[in-house]
């Protein structure tokens, strides 16, 4: 029975070990502003929230460890709680949860890069669109792209399209689904440089971003070619650039896609938040804050 009882002890002091491990870990990076690495916006407060259930299952495992009664039972129910397996399968149990934490602990927090794009595959656009061009010019076939028709028809106008990365995809999309008649347009946008291969002379490359939807273990990299009307031997992959150029067309694979003729690339800092979301209002919100709004 005291065996029992040890054992049992010693299992729940591990498992909440293991939970507050996760708590604490959780509040470094809330602290440290180093959860954006790793979720959407929308799920950083839950992630935050879920700090006090740990805690509280951890303080609960302690108690029992310490309070419980017999050979280490949870309750009075008369069930049999006692643990039982192999060594062996508690081991492996116990890795499946210390492995993601001791990886977190001993690996930099750091923005997701050109190497996951190419284990992901780099996504040529916007991965918020894909419809072919439409029919009569900014014109939307149906309700879910009114607001990219409309977005469309107020970035037409300007004399120089800045992409803003709080709305990074839904204008990249609402230009590609346009890409006709957005060709000719100026355009200033950032991003980070992806290329497959080093090239001596950096002529052509991809400006990329990841779009993260709930965490980065679902988010997509996607981009716009540039072309630059001089070689960039000195830009390396995974540099954050600002892009000023023109609007063109060209093929991959079969499709036309929007492609940016640069006329000046410029290093820039790597922004503190790196990466862009799904927003359902984003592109209201956008139309609202302009003059005169929408």
């Amino acid at each position: 029975m005291k065996s029992d009882a040890a054992a049992a002890k010693r299992h729940y002091l591990l498992r909440a070990l293991i939970l507050l491990g996760f708590a604490l870990y959780i509040s470094h990076l809330a602290a440290s502003g180093k959860l954006q690495f790793y979720v959407a916006p929308e799920m950083r407060l839950w992630l935050r929230l879920s700090v006090i259930p740990l805690v509280l299952v951890a303080v609960t495992l302690v108690y029992h460890a310490f309070f419980a009664k017999g050979n280490g039972a949870v309750c009075e129910c008369g069930s049999d709680h006692t643990v039982t397996g192999s060594g062996f399968k508690h081991a492996l149990a116990y890795a499946l949860f210390l492995t993601p934490l001791l990886l977190g602990l001993v690996l930099p927090d750091q923005a997701l890069d050109g190497a996951a794009a190419s284990r992901k595959g780099m996504i040529l656009g916007s991965p918020v669109l894909s419809r072919e061009q439409l029919d009569g010019k900014f014109k939307a076939p149906d309700k879910y792209n009114e607001e990219f028709a409309e977005l469309a028809k107020r970035l037409y106008v300007q004399d120089v399209i800045e992409v803003k990365p709080e709305i990074f995809s839904e204008m990249i999309g609402a230009i590609e689904l346009f890409k006709e008649d957005f060709r000719g347009k100026k355009i200033k946008l950032s991003g980070f440089v992806y290329q497959k291969k080093e090239a001596p002379e950096r002529t052509e490359f991809v400006l990329s971003r990841f779009l993260v939807q709930c965490c980065t273990a679902d988010a997509y990299p996607f981009g716009v070619p540039v072309i630059s009307r001089e070689p960039l031997p000195s830009l390396q992959n995974d540099a954050w650039i600002e892009v000023e150029g023109t609007l063109r067309t060209g093929a991959h694979k079969g499709k036309e896609i929007i492609t940016i003729s640069a006329e000046r690339v410029t290093e820039i800092p790597r922004p503190d938040s790196p990466y862009v979301f799904l927003n359902s209002n984003a592109v209201m919100e956008y139309l609202q804050s302009l003059d005169p709004p929408l």
